[in-house]
């Protein structure tokens, strides 16, 4: 059965009849080829082939959004980890927040890097959906400074505290929030625009929440504050530029409150459906979910019928509704090739 991935990607986000109920994908931070337009987009290129997903989210090296803004990594030294070793943040002191102003998203910057890397993946990459991973304003503000993203954040070694830049100059901070909306949103913008308009012809974007609302990491009230007006900068921009661009948005870890986002503007929403305080795949949310397997599955020493079985049980528990299949976050590098041709094989085409 022979169908047309791109067009179905589509018929599912916006819940329209469809070839299949679903199509499936996975990510992965390819460490030793995070650097570089060209090196990247070969490399991702590459993975996406040897799986052949049928529907690509981006997944660039997680920093460069704060090396836009001036944090320094050493793209030479990851540490046991999928980042690499911060050698300065872009805001070591209070001060620091007037210092984040409006970018140019195709410059000589980190995300005009990415926005390049990412032209080329859809060259590439033609018959099916491609997106790019685009952080939050507020996700972004954190990472400049080295905060967590998440409750427990292990990497995270700030200068500074969260209120220093938030709460104790909120102004300064909404400016700035401000101002990385407005980057980010023109970023989107040529993303999803077309090929022939001058932009690099994406179908959406991937907005990653990360996990600014997990286990009340920031409450309903500063998340109505400080990340809501500022994502729907975000999303609003994407969706007048090109209304037939998909916004999928990801909200990680525990008690992540995917029901906060229904309304959003994203018409597909991620959670881990594994993980403590989260909805389960079949829950009654007025979105397109994604769904499948726990990352934590892919894990080189992990059993790989754990993966088939809960491809089988959200399968199963969809009952032919619409939806996409991939793990539930990023997957290990590296990660468990078995796991990983299981979740290849569950296409239905």
């Amino acid at each position: 059965m022979s169908i047309d991935r791109r067009k179905a990607f589509h018929d599912i986000a916006n819940r329209r009849p469809s070839e299949v109920p679903y199509l499936v994908g996975a990510w992965q931070h390819l460490v030793g080829h995070e650097y570089g337009s060209e090196t990247f987009a070969r490399a991702y290129v590459d993975f996406v082939k040897r799986w052949d997903w049928e529907w690509v989210k981006i997944n660039p090296r997680a920093v460069y959004y704060a090396e836009a803004w001036g944090s320094q990594y050493d793209p030479d030294d990851y540490p046991g980890v999928v980042l690499p070793r911060q050698l300065k943040p872009g805001i070591a002191k209070p001060e620091d927040v007037e210092s984040v102003n409006r970018l140019d998203p195709k410059g000589d910057n980190a995300i005009g890097e990415n926005y390049r890397a990412a032209a080329l993946i859809r060259e590439e990459l033609k018959d099916r959906a491609v997106l790019q991973t685009v952080f939050s304003p507020l996700s972004v503000y954190l990472q400049i400074a080295d905060l967590p993203l998440y409750p427990g954040d292990p990497v995270a070694k700030p200068i500074v505290t969260r209120d220093q830049i938030i709460k104790d100059q909120s102004r300064n901070a909404k400016r700035a929030l401000n101002n990385i909306a407005l980057t980010l949103a023109d970023y989107a913008v040529a993303l999803v625009t077309p090929v022939e308009q001058g932009g690099a012809g994406l179908d959406g974007i991937f907005f990653a929440e990360t996990g600014i609302v997990s286990e009340g990491f920031f409450s309903r009230e500063e998340y109505l504050e400080f990340s809501e007006p500022y994502d729907r900068i975000v999303i609003e921009a994407v969706r007048k530029a090109n209304p037939d661009a998909v916004v999928l948005l990801h909200t990680c870890r525990k008690d992540s409150h995917p029901d906060w986002f229904v309304g959003s503007g994203a018409q597909i929403i991620q959670w881990d459906q594994y993980i403590g305080g989260n909805p389960s795949i079949d829950a009654d949310l007025d979105t397109v979910p994604v769904g499948g397997a726990s990352q934590n599955d892919f894990e080189p020493d992990a059993d790989p019928e754990v993966v088939r079985r809960e491809i089988q049980d959200t399968i199963a528990r969809r009952k032919g509704r619409p939806f996409l299949l991939a793990p539930s976050c990023t997957v290990p590098t590296p990660a468990n090739e078995e796991s990983l041709r299981i979740l290849s094989e569950a296409r239905v085409a």
